[in-house]
């Protein structure tokens, strides 16, 4: 006889509704404890290639404006006018200078600075007297040059500087160039001075930094501009820019006498006439100019350039009503004029802070110079900031 089961029936094998539920929540708590793990992971590494292009922007706009502002002031290299332009004219201003939308004489603008300097082996010649200041350059060739190239290397197209021992000086692009007699076109607008004999003329390098905001179009830069028609972007996504500039506390000196026949003749700045000549260019007066003026039948410093803190302070700083309140080089109608204190100016301090470009990692509060949307920790990628002091060694020979 078959035995029957204990039972009068089997259950199935299977999962019941109550195990399936629980099971199901159990494997969405890992898997969500696994996503919430990863989530951050994901938001730097998006992040990162931010980062790097912020640390990337950072170079490129410091090692421009370094390099630039490492040589302002260098002068010619050969002839009569061998050294630093800082001799004749201060060459880092803390305004736009130039053709295009330059601002006014006496300017002092925190986020732009332009530099003038001769670049390393340029063409450098003298000039004949010149007829008005319209008029094309009549020109001397220097010894060296060949008697193929009587003309120095000067090229049309080229950027040039035109200046004499007063202070005075022009740039200009060279537009053409005749051989006999030598001369130098230059691009139509009459010059500022009609040069005497002897004025120098050299290849120029001119640059102004400055920072271009446009809120409408979102649109951050670090520009420069070459001093006639070009601006160029640098850097994208800058947010700050800013400049200090630091000065030599002693007031310049004659070294010496304005007769003697080779220079330099100061410490810094230009020379003034000798005593009992007077420059008819300027209102100064018999042996005077914008930095020395004539008491007892000496040739002295202004009292405007009196000596700065003490004599044991290796630099000064000059702010802004130092450097807007004259005396005027070389006078105070000159269209080109400027401060007399520029003429100190040892060092410059950079600050350029750069933003990450896209407004899902830019938050809100004092980390951020523009706000953006981000709202988590680990999508916040900060602006960053670096500071940096150049010392033009074109500015500090004497020192």
């Amino acid at each position: 006889m078959k035995s029957r089961p204990r039972h009068g029936w089997r259950r199935a094998g299977g999962f019941t509704i109550v195990e399936m539920v629980v099971s199901v929540a159990i494997m969405m708590a890992v898997t969500g404890g696994i996503f919430a793990l990863l989530n951050p992971a994901q938001g730097a590494f998006q992040a990162q290639p931010e980062v790097s292009d912020m640390q990337q922007r950072l170079r490129v706009g410091a090692d421009a404006m370094y390099n630039d502002l490492l040589m302002a002031g260098a002068g010619p290299y050969a002839g009569s006018a061998v050294g630093p332009l800082g001799s004749y004219f201060a060459t880092v201003l803390p305004f736009r200078r130039g053709d295009q939308s330059p601002d006014p004489p006496g300017a002092y603008e925190t986020d732009r600075i332009s530099l003038l300097y001769v670049p390393s082996g340029s063409s450098q010649m003298t000039t004949l007297a010149m007829a008005d200041i319209g008029a094309d350059i009549r020109v001397d060739a220097q010894p060296g040059c060949s008697d193929i190239d009587p003309l120095c290397g000067f090229k049309a197209g080229m950027m040039a500087i035109i200046f004499d021992d007063t202070g005075r000086y022009d740039t200009f692009r060279i537009t053409g160039l005749m051989d006999s007699p030598a001369a130098v076109q230059h691009d139509g607008q009459p010059l500022s001075n009609a040069y005497g004999a002897g004025s120098r003329i050299a290849q120029i390098v001119a640059a102004t930094y400055w920072l271009k905001i446009d809120a409408l179009t979102k649109t951050y830069q670090l520009m420069r501009y070459d001093g006639f028609q070009t601006d160029v972007p640098v850097a994208d996504n800058v947010v700050g820019l800013s400049f200090e500039y630091y000065g030599d506390p002693r007031p310049p000196v004659l070294r010496k006498p304005p007769t003697d026949p080779k220079g330099p003749w100061t410490s810094y700045g230009p020379k003034p006439p000798p005593l009992g000549v007077n420059d008819p260019a300027d209102s100064w007066g018999e042996g005077a100019n914008c930095i020395f003026t004539v008491e007892e039948s000496q040739q002295v410093t202004r009292p405007e350039l009196a000596e700065l803190g003490s004599v044991t302070d290796p630099l000064v700083k000059l702010d802004s009503s130092r450097l807007t309140d004259g005396p005027w080089c070389p006078d105070g109608v000159f269209p080109a004029r400027v401060d007399a204190d520029l003429l100190r100016v040892r060092k410059i301090r950079v600050t350029l802070r750069v933003q990450v470009g896209l407004e899902a990692f830019r938050g809100t509060g004092e980390l951020f110079a523009r706000p953006g949307t981000s709202r988590g920790g680990e999508r916040y990628v900060p602006d960053q900031e670096i500071k940096f002091d150049v010392t033009p060694r074109n500015l500090n020979l004497a020192r």
